[in-house]
């Protein structure tokens, strides 16, 4: 799948803002603890990958009600759904100098319904395309892992279970995800809260 740019200036992608606070000292501090400058950029993003994937427990999975959806909030309270590690590893991505985003997948949650799943997008120097990584977590065989040639989310879209990948790649983080995090006081009201679609 052909990923699209929202924004068409690649530097929106490097951008800080509430959110994806990326010059939050909590964040930079991380990310240079992380290897960000050292070096291959590569090899920054994918240790920055596999910190948010293993090291900040999906709220969810882990029975944390804490809602989080700021980068340095998430990396702060270690807990998030994947909206927030996606916002978490974006920040840590910017930090590092490397262009990232958001992007989503409509998939079929546990309650059988459809729910909005959240993804990050990045894209290296002398790449012409973006490629995506999904830092939710990896349990109850799910097996994410950081790849920029093929990917290796935890879950494929399945279009017979009307499940889809949604194309876009955003610089801010979608509306409607980012109000059922920001109005939710618990993960049970998140739960209630989570969009079926974009």
């Amino acid at each position: 799948m052909k990923l699209i740019q929202h924004a068409s200036d690649l530097s929106a992608y490097l951008a800080d803002d509430e959110v994806i606070d990326h010059r939050h000292p909590l964040v930079t501090e991380t990310a240079e603890r992380l290897g960000a400058g050292e070096g291959d950029a590569h090899v920054y993003a994918s240790a920055a990958f596999v910190f948010v994937r293993d090291s900040v427990p999906h709220s969810m999975d882990v029975g944390d009600p804490r809602v989080t959806w700021r980068a340095s909030d998430v990396l702060a309270a270690r807990t998030g759904i994947c909206y927030a590690k996606a916002h978490a590893l974006t920040a840590l991505l910017r930090a590092g100098g490397i262009h990232a985003g958001l992007c989503y997948q409509r998939l079929t949650g546990a309650g059988g319904g459809p729910v909005v799943h959240g993804l990050v997008a990045v894209r290296f120097p002398g790449r012409e395309r973006w490629a995506r990584q999904d830092p939710r977590g990896n349990v109850g065989g799910i097996d994410a892992q950081f790849s920029v040639d093929e990917e290796r989310l935890a879950w494929v879209a399945r279009p017979e279970f009307n499940e889809m990948d949604y194309p876009v790649v955003y610089e801010v983080p979608h509306p409607a995800p980012l109000h059922a995090l920001r109005s939710s006081r618990d993960c049970a009201e998140l739960r209630r809260n989570l969009p079926a679609s974009l």
